[in-house]
């Protein structure tokens, strides 16, 4: 069977929805572990972000007529749960804040790939805006991680 376009774009959407949701409930549980006030309310609105990122592009899926991912990677439960071992040893905020860093990276890169992908303008367009909010919250996590070094 071949792929429509609208398949493709459909599947590239599904996993960015994935990659949406992986951060929205990292950033919700690290806001939660996480002591500075600062940090936490940071973290928080990348939640929310990712969140309404992630209903943004369920829309996009809906429009083409297809279902939108539900939830996020299978594996973002072992992440999350090395990221509880690895807190428990030395700075704690520090250990999350380096755990958010490497999961914006792997944002980052799935929303490069994306855009390698051919999406309709409209669809593009949405990408590439949140993409920019990806890199602007990844910026952020690698300054406060080199920060706390």
């Amino acid at each position: 069977m071949t792929t429509t376009p609208t398949d493709k774009s459909v599947n590239v959407l599904n996993e960015l929805i994935a990659v949406c949701e992986d951060g929205a409930k990292g950033f919700a549980k690290a806001a939660e572990d996480v002591q500075d006030p600062s940090v936490k309310e940071l973290f928080s609105k990348y939640s929310s972000q990712r969140a309404s990122y992630s209903a943004e592009l369920k829309g996009e899926v809906a429009a083409f007529g297809a279902k939108p991912e539900e939830s996020g990677h299978a594996v973002a439960p072992l992440h999350r749960g090395w990221m509880s071992l690895k807190e428990a040893f030395g700075d704690k905020d520090k250990a999350i804040i380096d755990e958010c860093e490497a999961g914006e990276d792997i944002a980052v890169k799935a929303y490069r790939k994306a855009l390698q992908e051919p999406l309709p303008p409209a669809t593009l367009e949405i990408v590439m805006s949140q993409l920019a909010g990806v890199l602007e919250a990844h910026g952020k996590l690698s300054t406060l991680k080199h920060s706390r070094n």
